[in-house]
Order: structure tokens, then sequence, then C-alpha cells
């Protein structure tokens, strides 16, 4: 009677489970689509908790079958309580992993039925290591990384970016007319399945002794690999297997915001008010900076009169935190600057005619699409003769509306 009741239960979940699938790859709404994933991780452990039922059901009969029932249910929901990759004996087996390829017991790589060892991440790095990868994120962030929006979208999914967008409209207005219409983005945005990864010798990790040092290095070494290529890819990114960068996204160069400056033109003042922000949109004034801090020394804070006396705070309000390591950032013409690594953006001086040197930008129009779910593989790099940690991410970002950027070109 137990088993036919469970099996019942299980056929109902799993029809359930493919209708949600069928509506989340049909839908074009990015909340329904968050929705409807939120629902599938539900109904995936509750699916995990019925075959488990079902298997108790077929070791026994009568009231030894009961028994084992219950005890079923109370283990599960012993289990369900406690995140399995954040118990001590998970972290150990996956510290064992990494620093000597000891494989993970295959009872620790169990969760509702899926396995922890995936063919596209490797092992699952574990939760208290994530939690603290994110806790610092959200602290040490990079300078541009800690600006732009933040998605969790299925990929491979069309999203309109007019739905990622808020609109107001009167509730007695019955049409919207043509002129408000017109000014709406139909564009679509679609995020890839794009995974990076993070190497570290296994010859380092292997000589951390303690548990609590090898998960702090372990966030340590993933921060600054994960936000320094979160940076870059937001600007230089090509699109290919990566982020598509704001310099390299071809519908940003077609709307035709790029101006070039010469060196004399970027020191001066008046040709900042006549070529960039006599240009600039009223919807679109309130955005920021991106520049080198090569640039901002050399050209920006350089600004002066005929006399040679500098003028760049009185003319422009530059001031800028060079002397931050933390917040090495600042503001010009009242708008916020931020300060990259000239592997971001390149110097004026070292840049080619033609080439980027300055962004401005709206960053909550550039999206960064990820779970922040991390795992971990294992090879051997046969030239250095050393096995070598690979931690592996599936991340992807790109612009969303293209009119909120504009390129900053040396003539």
């Amino acid at each position: 009677m137990f088993k036919s009741t469970f099996e019942k239960k299980l056929a109902r979940l799993e029809s359930k489970k493919e209708e949600l699938k069928k509506r989340a790859l049909a839908s074009t709404d990015v909340n329904e689509v968050k929705s409807i994933n939120a629902e599938l991780e539900e109904l995936a452990t509750e699916i995990g908790e019925v075959r488990e039922m079902i298997a108790a059901c077929e070791t026994s009969d009568g009231e030894a079958g009961r028994q084992t029932v219950r005890a079923s249910f109370e283990t599960g929901e012993k289990r369900n309580a406690e995140d399995p990759y954040a118990t001590m004996e998970y972290r150990k087996a996956f510290m064992a992993y990494a620093q000597s390829g000891q494989p993970i017991p295959a009872n620790l790589i169990q969760r509702d039925g899926t396995p922890a060892n995936t063919d596209s991440l490797g092992a699952t790095i574990p939760t208290t290591v994530l939690n603290e990868f994110i806790n610092e994120v959200r602290k040490v962030y990079g300078n541009l990384y800690a600006k732009v929006r933040k998605l969790n979208i299925q990929g491979g999914v069309k999203i309109p970016i007019a739905s990622l967008q808020a609109s107001f409209k009167w509730i007695t207005e019955d049409t919207v007319s043509p002129r408000q219409d017109a000014g709406k983005i139909k564009d679509y945005v679609e995020f890839s399945y794009n995974v990076g990864e993070i190497r570290v010798a296994q010859t380092y990790l292997a000589s951390i002794v303690t548990l609590d040092i090898f998960e702090r290095e372990v966030v340590q070494i993933m921060l600054k690999a994960y936000l320094q290529a979160m940076d870059t890819g937001i600007v230089q990114g090509t699109g290919n297997g990566q982020l598509l960068g704001i310099a390299n996204d071809p519908r940003i160069q077609a709307t035709g915001q790029a101006i070039t400056l010469t060196a004399a033109e970027i020191s001066n003042w008046t040709a900042w008010r006549k070529k960039f922000f006599a240009k600039l949109p009223l919807g679109y004034r309130f955005g920021e900076f991106i520049f080198t801090q090569a640039t901002v020394d050399a050209y920006l804070e350089t600004m002066a009169d005929n006399n040679n006396n500098p003028i760049f705070r009185q003319a422009t309000g530059l001031e800028v935190n060079d002397g931050d390591a933390a917040n090495p950032n600042g503001r010009f013409f009242g708008r916020e600057v931020s300060l990259v690594e000239p592997d971001v953006i390149a110097d004026f001086d070292s840049a080619q005619a033609g080439d980027v040197i300055g962004i401005f930008w709206d960053p909550q129009e550039y999206a960064i699409n990820t779970n922040m779910q991390f795992g971990l593989r294992r090879y051997f790099d046969e030239e250095r003769n050393e096995w070598v940690d690979k931690m592996l991410t599936v991340v992807d970002g790109k612009p969303l509306n293209p009119y909120a950027f504009w390129l900053i070109k040396k003539a």
C-alpha cells in the first residue's frame, strides 16, 4: 500500500517537473522564469524524498516496512536540515581531494540523488567556502563588478530588454501614444553557459595544513582571479565563450555614441563640454566614467590656464582618491570615476589612434548572469610536471541598453 501511494505521487511530481521545464523554455518573462526555477528546485527535493520512500518500501514488508519508511522520513528531514556540502566531513573530504586527489566518498557526493561531482564543474566546492567568497565579494569588489547588475537567469532564454526595465502608466490610460512608445527598447538579451576557470598549482594547496587556512586561501585565490576577470571582461570581453565587453559590443558601436579626443583636447575642459556633454542626452547624463590612473594623472589632473596654473578642480571638480588602496576612485564633472588597470582600458599615451581610453556608462545597464556556484577539478600539467586544481564556474555578461554607453577614444 505504501509503495503504490508513493509511486503515484512520484508520477505526479515528475509530470509537473516536465511541464515546468517546458514553460521555462517557452517563457520570455524574466520574473516568470525565476519563479519557475525556484519551483523546480523545491520539486527536486520532494522527488528525492519520495524516491527514498519507495526504496524503503522495497526493502521490507508489513510493520517492518512501515518502520523503515518512518525512519527514512526522519533521516531525510535531518539530512535536508543540514546542507551536505557544509558538513565538516564533506569539507575535510574536499580538502583531501584538492590536495592529493583522494576521491570524495560516495556517501558524501549525493544530494537528493544528484552527485556533487558533475561533468560540467567537477567536485562541488563546500558551501562554507562559497558563502565566505560571496561575503568577500560584497566587501572587496572589483571596481566595475561592484556596480553592474547581477542576474540569475536560465541560460539560452531570450529575455526582452524592456522586461528588465521599469515603466510607469496611469491606470486610467487606455493606450500608450506612439510618441511615448517610440523610445522603448525592443531588443532581446540572451545569456550563454560560459565556463570560466581559476587555476592554482596543487603543490601550493597541498602545503596548507589546517582546514581553516585552506578554506581561507581558496577564497582569496578565487576572489582575486574572479574579480580581475570580471572587470576585464566587462570592458574588453570578446563575447566568444566569455563576457561581451562594452568596447566590443557591435550594438554600442552602431549607436555612434563615441567621441575622439586629442592630447590637447583631453586636457581642455571646454573641449569636454563641447565635444562630449553637449552631445549627451538628458536621460543619460547621470552616468559614470572609467579611466586608468595614468590617463587621469597625465591629462585630467594637468588641466591648466595660459599661465600654467592648475584649474582641473575648479573647472571639472576632479577629485581622485589615488592614495586609497581600498577605493581608488573619484569624481569628474560631478560624475563618479572608476579607476582601472591598463589591461582593462588602455592609457592615453600607450593607446593607438582609435583605441578606447575611457568609457561613460550607466553600470546598471550591464548585467552579469551567474548562480555563483563553483566546482573543482584536478589535472596533470605535463609541461610543468605537477598537478593543477582548477575551479570552474558558469558565468556570462553583456550590455543591456546600448544607448547607456559612450566610448571615449584617442584621436
